[in-house]
């Protein structure tokens, strides 16, 4: 594989679909029209810098899915621009009145994102036209041609997003499924070599680190999803997505089985020639597999993986490689808009009415914002009369998309770093380039893209290109200096300090609460998952236990979010062990959960007493837990049965089904009780009356936790 073959593959694993890259040409473009507009209008370079920062915040902050309602954002979020352009000129005017306007301007910007993705639009384009007119010193006589500036600036942009460069979700749609199948030759590729290898360590890691990536892309994928199609197409196909990633481990398991079982060379060698058969379809072009699946090599993975009547060795293997072909084709006629082998189609989400007025975590944020921006204009001017508003920006940005206090603590941390390291590449790059205009905007557009194409990946690199852009501003306009970059970040410290004590002191929100919230999601949604599977298993209705499967992943999702104060290096190591603790026991629970919905099949279970007792004893586990994070005591204790760690309750005539289920409901017992350390929940270790012989499990060992699992976690948050 070429350098520049490494270098696509990177790029499409990070950005499926390359709507990031869609986004930076946007700004980029955006910007260099109406720059070139400007110019040739012969206005001067703050009007440009002015209509640049109009092109490229609509770039971040117009979201709308149909060009109407973006059109319709725009204008409003142009005319809240113009509104805020103009108070700031005015209240220069008169002494101190802009820092109280500016600091009111905060808590309106904040807590109008909570009518996303129009408010946010208007409220970030009014902040930061405010700011910029403190950064110029816009005086009232040059409004006219700085408001329009501001007008070309946004129409530059819609310029670009729908005439040079417009969105095109099929284009988009096809290079998020060719990234996706990338992964899936990956993982079929990884099991022909494990599968070859006779189950060798290194090739088993291989296969395993294969399964943890392709989880990923699948999680990357369903965002992609959601902004290339609209519901119920994007509901539909988001749902077969994760039929293939779970036949896909389905697979995985199975080879791993068969990777450590005794058969004839000739069967090996037969099944390793499937599987790269396997990945040489995937391999093909996704716009043909709707018709692949009517060629003779399609049918022939489907027949081999029926001859199930006997127990012949590999037939398991057979089976898995033609449930995910079947599973890949079914996901391809549904981007193909082809949904004759669906039952019924997923209705569209309502969308939920938002009140105007409500306390909730978005008017907290802004009561904070508002306080800790006051705060920030009060000691910002005790460092510089003149560029106190640089704190007041921190505190913006700190305050927006946070939920907590340690999430405002982190973000502010990762600002002021990338503030740092901007410092040195933006100090360089001035010194480098001062007295070449034309490099210095070439360099400029770089940081744009650079600032643009990361945003939704690191606030950290944001920053660093947010502040390099800085420097080429000020060799731009002939105002570079040292003492001015040194201002810039005391002013950074002070606004990340101010934002910290507003998240802290005021109706503050502990990252502790909000993340036994999130738990009691995560264990809401097993419970609902457990019952679905119980239902499913005993043959008493056909849930969809697919589904019920990737709710709980969401959830865990959300927890992981919460967490990430705890786990960053900055926090304490008490904390860090009690987050990672915390995340790798839901992870460990998350997996099982998938891996249940793999081999559960309708009525595997019908009439078995097995059954009730695992599911009685989880859910009953499940209930203390909730009962638990809900009224802030740990009276009740955790069932546990004491030889669930080493064996599972079997019988001489249960399939590899069963034996998968059982086990996978034995093990997920055991990530319950450690979630229940976590919460200082105890345990009271019994032998269920009901176990009739055991023995030891022939799938994977048992999952375990370092250091941790065997001991009390501290709770200290």
């Amino acid at each position: 594989m070429t350098a520049w073959q490494v270098f696509r593959d990177r790029v499409v694993a990070t950005d499926p679909g390359l709507i990031r890259l869609r986004l930076a040409l946007w700004g980029v473009l955006g910007i260099a029209t109406a720059a070139i507009v400007l110019v040739l209008l012969r206005l001067p370079t703050p009007a440009i810098l002015v209509a640049s920062i109009a092109a490229m915040q609509a770039t971040f902050t117009i979201n709308d899915r149909e060009a109407r309602s973006q059109v319709i954002s725009m204008v409003l979020a142009t005319c809240a621009g113009a509104a805020s352009l103009t108070v700031a000129a005015f209240g220069s005017a008169v002494q101190h009145l802009d820092n109280v306007l500016f600091v009111v301007l905060i808590f309106f910007v904040v807590y109008a994102q909570r009518f996303a993705p129009r408010g946010t639009a208007m409220g970030a384009l009014s902040f930061f036209m405010f700011f910029f007119a403190m950064f110029l010193q816009v005086q009232p006589s040059q409004l006219p041609q700085f408001l329009f500036a501001l007008a070309v600036g946004v129409a530059s942009n819609a310029f670009v997003r729908f005439a040079v460069l417009p969105r095109r979700p099929a284009a988009e749609l096809l290079r998020v499924r060719r990234a996706f199948r990338a992964r899936l030759g990956a993982e079929a590729r990884a099991a022909a070599a494990y599968l070859a290898g006779e189950g060798s360590d290194r090739r088993g890691a291989a296969l395993r680190r294969a399964d943890s990536r392709l989880h990923q892309a699948v999680l990357m994928i369903e965002d992609a999803i959601s902004d290339v199609l609209d519901p119920p197409a994007s509901e539909l196909l988001r749902r077969r997505a994760i039929e293939v990633e779970l036949a896909a481990q389905r697979l995985s398991i199975v080879t791993r089985r068969a990777g450590v079982t005794e058969m004839p060379d000739d069967v090996r060698s037969e099944l390793v020639a499937a599987l790269l058969r396997l990945d040489s379809l995937i391999e093909i072009d996704p716009r043909e597999l709707p018709v692949i699946s009517e060629t003779g090599e399609f049918s022939k993975m489907l027949v081999a993986g029926s001859r199930l009547g006997d127990n012949a060795p590999g037939n398991e293997l057979r089976r898995a490689i033609a449930e995910l072909a079947l599973a890949d084709v079914n996901a391809q006629r549904v981007a193909e808009n082809d949904y004759s082998a669906e039952a019924e189609l997923p209705e569209a989400p309502k969308p939920q009415p938002k009140r105007f007025f409500a306390f909730d975590n978005k008017t907290r944020s802004a009561i904070q914002a508002t306080i800790g921006g006051g705060l920030a204009v009060l000691f910002g001017e005790l460092v510089s009369s003149q560029r106190w508003y640089w704190a007041v920006l921190t505190v913006f940005v700190v305050f927006l998309n946070t939920s907590t206090a340690g999430a405002t603590f982190v973000k502010g941390f990762r600002r002021v770093t990338g503030t740092l390291a901007g410092i040195f590449g933006g100090m360089l790059l001035a010194l480098l380039v001062a007295g070449h205009t034309p490099v210095t905007v070439v360099l400029l557009f770089l940081c744009v893209f650079g600032l643009v194409y990361t945003l939704r990946v690191s606030q950290l690199v944001a920053s660093f290109f947010i502040t390099c852009q800085l420097g080429l501003l000020y060799s731009l306009l002939g105002t570079f200096s040292l003492e001015v970059l040194v201002v810039r970040v005391a002013e950074t410290f002070i606004g990340a300090a101010a934002g910290l004590v507003a998240a802290v002191v005021v109706l503050p929100v502990r990252t502790r609460t909000v993340l036994r919230t999130d738990l009691k999601g995560v264990l809401q949604a097993l419970r609902t998952f457990l019952t679905g599977a119980e239902d499913l298993l005993s043959g008493e209705e056909n849930i969809s236990v697919i589904e019920l499967s990737r709710e709980l992943d969401r959830a865990v999702e959300k927890v992981r979010t919460t967490v990430e104060p705890l786990t960053h290096p900055i926090s304490l190591s008490s904390r860090r062990d009690y987050g990672t603790y915390v995340v790798t026991t839901l992870d460990k629970m998350s997996y099982r959960v998938r891996d249940l919905a793999v081999h559960a099949e309708p009525a595997l279970l019908a009439g078995d007493e097995r059954l009730t007792v695992l599911i009685d004893r989880l859910t009953g586990n499940v209930d203390v837990l909730l009962d638990a994070i809900e009224s802030g005591t740990t009276r009740r204790t955790l069932d546990h049965d004491t030889g669930s760690a080493q064996t599972i309750v079997v019988r001489d005539a249960d399939g590899p089904d069963t034996r998968s289920v059982l086990s996978g409901l034995d093990r997920l017992d055991e990530w319950i009780v450690a979630l229940g350390r976590a919460l200082g929940v105890k345990t009271t270790e019994s032998v269920q009356p009901t176990v009739r012989r055991r023995t030891v499990s022939t799938g994977p060992g048992t999952d375990s936790i370092t250091s941790t699992s065997e001991r009390t976690v501290r709770r200290s948050t």
